[in-house]
């Protein structure tokens, strides 16, 4: 018996997914697919990927042999021109036609431009496919500066992608007033703009473009109030329009606004012809997000496949994204306002943190809300939501944290969720799905679940869920649960660690190739890169570890708001003499810097020019000064009241003693930044006991304080030992700091790792000082190793011309800086006529 012909238009990933669905559904059809891009299906929501260094293979859906093993036909570079519904044909550019039993259209969407004058002129561009952005990417090569048209979740993802081009002066602008309309609300757009503002990006809100002016090539925007803003490039990314142009010619019936008008089984008006994705209208609306186009693709193969009674009824639009390294959330009813609902927010301008959520007025269900900055919470509070979890007594807990200092969970989290929430939305995976295929496949880590059941393999949000529950599920079978650091590294941080540390591993690119397996990632590069640090107290950027590090620690430096810099000599004890003021001074004054003295007695120096850092590191290290570690996870300050030496209250000499203690562990790399202090006396002058460590004199000696935090969980240090001597202090430091760095989880700071520790404060007390492990020797050696390796990395960079070189923009980058870029007076702060532009 012939097999039916099923012919999909459209090679995105919906149309991909389709395919794939189908397949593993039945085999009774033959598949043929059109698509009109050069290559197979790709990843589109992982595209500006593509400017870090991921090929379009690296994007690629499928391998080049999977059509061909699944038995579908592909025919790239081909569009589909017409469609004869009466014949059941489709017709291709080369005039030949296929027959076809069912029609399925995946045509998806196309860029949306609106009509502005000098559209067509050079320099601009859409953001839509590989090959916009290779266009993109070639012409941002000659570019200083560029605007996106479009504030929403596509328009940043397009300045994210000209920032990663190097393209630091970069403005977005957006017509409505605030960013992301359709998932924040105005205060969240606020401190999202905020948010995008301190990395250097322009934010222009109520704008609309009239015109792009330039002879040939763009050189500036005007707006229609008049208006304007010089740029040399322009991306539109202004929303998306459906490719329904092929349907209607067909007589296919559309929407007043465009799209394929669909049923709940994704059927258009004729019956043997469905339409899927960003092309597919349902219910007046049209899906602009991944997840709902796999779902559509599920309905209809479900239904070819089983005729099943599977329907689309419309989708949780909820949506967690990692925009230009800002977390930025929206879930279930985000904008519903009181009197419907009560809102509970959490606001923390300093830190860029907004939180918003919205509960019945009986306070008992979840109904959504809307976070920015940390949205650490956000899939336990989707679950809640959806599921319509009972409500903790206090609801605040879910954003703010437990009143014990816990973060908060919906009344016990995952084990109050039903075995039908869904987890994985891209997927359809349940939590039933996902606690099966660890209990009866046996999956015990991330990348065996994702192959078992495909959870984490869309937009990858689920992914810190999924593993809770698979963590979950384990501990529940009384399993040994292994903390591993991602797909690249079968152990956890400690097992790492002691095995870098036993083979003498000393680079990236060796711990990868020895103990890991494929690329690395943004998880596991950072960490290692800390681990050879803490190790070795190498330089970190010899022996190719460069490319591993965190961006602030590559430059040696803090990238600050506009791209450029900021430069902290080390003054340990906050002590420093006149001529050292001076040279600060005259630095400053000569490469035009803003200076602040900060909260750890340190001077600040703001607004370097990359290819100036080296010369002004080379002036400061000449009069004395060295690298202040401001950029690294090490050891930032060790501040320091006056002590004895000057206070009439003061017990012991406090500059001396965080002197020397800030001089002994200075460069030394932890999981997590350290900070200190010395105070000369119980009043605390210099706030000891909010500090990883922190020193306060006695009459006998010194009382020793650890893991306190400040910042947005203040923590005060509990006491480790009281009238310690200044010998025996440092070694119970040394003691303290090597099992910190052995142990902690990344990024985990010290108070953090106390609170998880079994046994807490009695328990590091008890290893540190009465050396219950047997391992204090052993510490307080590699100790005084890490202490021996130091070196100032500024010195070693000016030094080392290979280094040196990197200090850059571009290889051949003129000497004179550009004199274009200009810096604007700040908090009214004047400048002299000596401050040169730069």
């Amino acid at each position: 018996m012939k097999k039916q012909q099923i012919i999909v238009i459209g090679n995105g990933m919906v149309g991909y997914k389709f395919c794939e669905k189908l397949k593993s559904k039945t085999s009774s059809f033959n598949l043929i697919v059109f698509g009109e891009e050069p290559r197979r299906a790709y990843d589109r929501v992982h595209l500006s990927e593509y400017f870090n260094g991921k090929t379009a293979e690296d994007l690629s859906l499928s391998t080049e042999s999977w059509y061909d093993e699944q038995e579908i036909t592909l025919y790239l570079n081909t569009p589909v021109t017409a469609i004869n519904r009466t014949e059941k044909k489709v017709y291709t550019p080369n005039g030949l036609s296929y027959d076809y039993d069912f029609l399925v259209f995946a045509t998806g969407s196309a860029a949306f431009v609106p009509h502005i004058e000098g559209i067509e002129k050079e320099g601009v561009f859409v953001y839509r496919t590989i090959e916009d952005l290779d266009l993109i990417s070639n012409y941002a090569q000659k570019a200083q500066t560029a605007a996106v048209i479009g504030g929403g979740l596509l328009g940043l993802e397009a300045a994210k992608a000209l920032i990663d081009l190097g393209i630091t002066e970069t403005s977005i602008i957006e017509f409505a007033s605030r960013l992301m309309p359709r998932q924040i609300d105005p205060a969240g757009s606020d401190m999202l703009k905020s948010k995008l503002t301190d990395l250097g990006l322009k934010i222009l809100l109520n704008k609309n473009t009239s015109l792009i002016e330039g002879e040939e090539s763009i050189t500036a925007l005007k707006f229609s109030d008049d208006s304007h803003l010089a740029v040399d490039m322009l991306v539109i990314s202004a929303g998306i329009k459906p490719r329904d142009e092929l349907a209607k010619a067909c007589g296919l019936e559309v929407g007043p606004r465009g799209g394929i008008v669909v049923n709940e089984k994704m059927l258009t008006n004729d019956p043997s012809v469905f339409a899927i994705g960003e092309c597919a209208l349902y219910d007046g609306m049209i899906y602009g997000l991944i997840a709902p186009g796999y779902e559509m693709a599920e309905v209809v193969a479900t239904h070819l496949a089983e005729n099943g009674n599977k329907t689309f009824n419309g989708f949780d639009m909820s949506t967690k994204l990692k925009l230009i390294g800002v977390d930025v959330a929206s879930f279930g009813d985000n904008f519903i306002n009181e009197p419907d609902c009560r809102t509970i927010v959490f606001e923390d301008k300093h830190k860029g943190i907004y939180k918003r959520i919205n509960i019945s007025n009986d306070g008992k269900y979840l109904l959504g809300g809307i976070l920015i900055g940390d949205a650490a919470a956000y899939n336990m509070l989707l679950q809640t939501a959806t599921n319509n979890i009972p409500l903790p007594e206090h609801p605040e807990e879910l954003i703010l944290g437990s009143r014990g200092g816990a973060e908060g969970s919906a009344s016990g989290g995952l084990e109050n969720l039903p075995d039908s929430a869904l987890i994985c939305s891209c997927e359809g995976i349940t939590k039933g799905g996902i606690c099966s295929a660890v209990t009866d496949q046996d999956c015990e880590n991330i990348d065996q679940i994702k192959k078992c059941t495909k959870a984490g393999t869309g937009c990858g949000g689920c992914i810190p869920m999924v593993k809770d529950l698979m963590l979950y599920t384990m501990k529940a079978q009384g399993k040994y649960v292994r903390n591993v650091i991602c797909e690249h590294f079968n152990y956890s941080r400690q097992e790492l660690y002691d095995l870098v540390h036993i083979h003498e591993i000393k680079s990236y690119d060796e711990v990868l190739d020895s103990l890991g397996k494929g690329d690395g990632c943004e998880v596991c590069k950072p960490l290692v890169s800390s681990i050879l640090a803490s190790l070795w107290n190498e330089m970190i950027l010899q022996k190719g570890n460069d490319t591993a590090q965190d961006s602030n620690d590559r430059f040696l430096a803090n990238i600050q708001k506009g791209g450029s810099y900021s430069v902290v000599p080390r003054i340990p004890g906050g002590e420093i003499t006149p001529e050292k003021l001076i040279v600060i001074g005259e630095v400053a004054q000569k490469y035009g810097l803003y200076t602040k003295i900060t909260g750890g007695q340190r001077i600040d120096l703001f607004g370097a020019h990359l290819s100036d850092l080296p010369k002004i590191w080379e002036e400061l290290i000449n009069a004395g000064f060295e690298s202040g570690h401001a950029y690294g996870k090490a050891l930032r300050t060790v501040k320091s009241c006056v002590g004895s030496t000057w206070c009439r209250f003061g017990l012991q000499d406090s500059v001396s003693f965080a002197i020397e203690v800030e001089e002994r562990y200075r460069g030394i790399r932890a999981p997590h930044k350290i900070k200190s202090a010395v105070s000369g006396c119980i009043r605390e002058c210099a706030e000891a006991q909010s500090k990883d460590f922190g020193i306060i004199a006695t009459e006998k000696g010194w009382n020793l304080y650890v893991c306190g935090n400040g910042g947005s969980k203040p923590q005060h240090a509990l006491l480790l030992a009281t009238d310690l001597d200044s010998a025996t202090c440092i070694r119970y430091i040394d003691r303290f700091l090597m099992f910190y760095i052995r142990t902690a989880d990344p990024l985990t700071r010290t108070a953090t790792w106390l609170n998880k520790m079994d046994g807490g404060i009695d328990y590091l007390r008890n290893v540190v000082v009465n050396d219950s492990l047997g391992m204090a020797a052993k510490w307080e050696a590699e100790m005084e190793g890490l202490v021996a390796a130091y070196q100032c990395e500024w010195k070693t960079a000016i030094e080392n011309p290979a280094i040196r070189k990197r200090f850059s923009h571009f290889v051949n980058a003129p000497e004179e800086k550009d004199p274009t870029i200009q810096f604007v007076d700040m908090r009214g702060q004047k400048r002299t006529e000596e401050w040169k532009t730069v």
